[in-house]
């Protein structure tokens, strides 16, 4: 009788046939070649494959001061932007220093100028804008002094481009007639003078207090691109001649708060 064999080998293998050594062999290599998770069945990135989100911080709130302070902000530059265009363009506040407009306007009045009604320069340019109308003879105008352009005056138009003015014992007359001026506040003079044609684009103008004004007597012609603006109104008054020590509180005209200046 023939007895059957029995392998007795200890080794790795042992008791595997050769079609499992083969098995591994094909799974080592495989292992191998691995070079990105998408080897190993994962999904490519870009494929549609939803991947679970990234955690983040939620946004903070910002304080109820930080948010009070920067509406804040906001609406101050907005109002100081709207202010220099309304002063620019539209209307500014001047100051009268002397006593040359007597009765019209006296020292220590506080005015509105429309700027926009012979139209407002362009800063940095000598351009214009478009006006509504021309100074015309009798308008009151602030203006920049010929002398010192930083200076600021205010007068009375006498003489228009084309007219011809002329002074005869104090009364002014303007084409050869006597100009009739309600408004001044002067005694018959010595001034006698004339007659003078103004210049195109030029104006004639004198204070209404003629014994107390320096105008375009001394001084001569206005030219029109120095006109400012007209006078509208008086929005505060007082007497700058008052002792007290604070006169702007203390000596205040009332009476003279809102006047429409002609």
């Amino acid at each position: 009788m023939t007895t059957p064999r029995t392998s007795s080998g200890t080794g790795f293998g042992a008791g595997l046939g050769r079609a499992d050594g083969r098995s591994l062999l094909l799974l080592a290599d495989g292992l191998a070649k691995v070079k990105a998770m998408h080897d190993l069945g994962a999904p490519r990135p870009g494929t549609g494959a939803r991947t679970a989100p990234l955690p983040f911080a939620p946004p903070q709130r910002r304080s109820r001061l930080a948010r009070w302070f920067d509406n804040w902000m906001r609406s101050l530059g907005m109002a100081l932007v709207l202010f220099l265009i309304i002063r620019t363009f539209l209307v500014e506040a001047f100051q009268i220093p002397s006593g040359s407009m007597e009765r019209t306007l006296l020292a220590g009045d506080f005015l509105f100028v429309n700027k926009a009604v012979y139209g407002a320069q362009i800063p940095g340019t000598h351009a214009r804008l478009p006006g509504f109308e021309s100074p015309g003879r009798g308008d009151v105008i602030v203006f920049a002094y010929p002398k010192n352009p930083e200076l600021n005056y205010v007068k009375r138009v006498i003489g228009a481009p084309g007219d011809t003015v002329e002074m005869r014992g104090g009364e002014v007359r303007v084409n050869g007639r006597r100009l009739t001026e309600p408004y001044r506040d002067y005694h018959p003079t010595r001034d006698t003078w004339g007659p003078l044609r103004v210049p195109a684009g030029k104006y004639f103008v004198l204070g209404d207090n003629r014994d107390n004004s320096a105008d375009s007597r001394y001084w001569g012609f206005v030219d029109a691109a120095a006109v400012k603006g007209r006078p509208l109104v008086v929005y505060f008054s007082y007497d700058r001649e008052a002792r007290d020590a604070l006169p702007w509180l203390t000596d205040i005209r009332w009476h003279r708060l809102g006047s429409i200046i002609r």
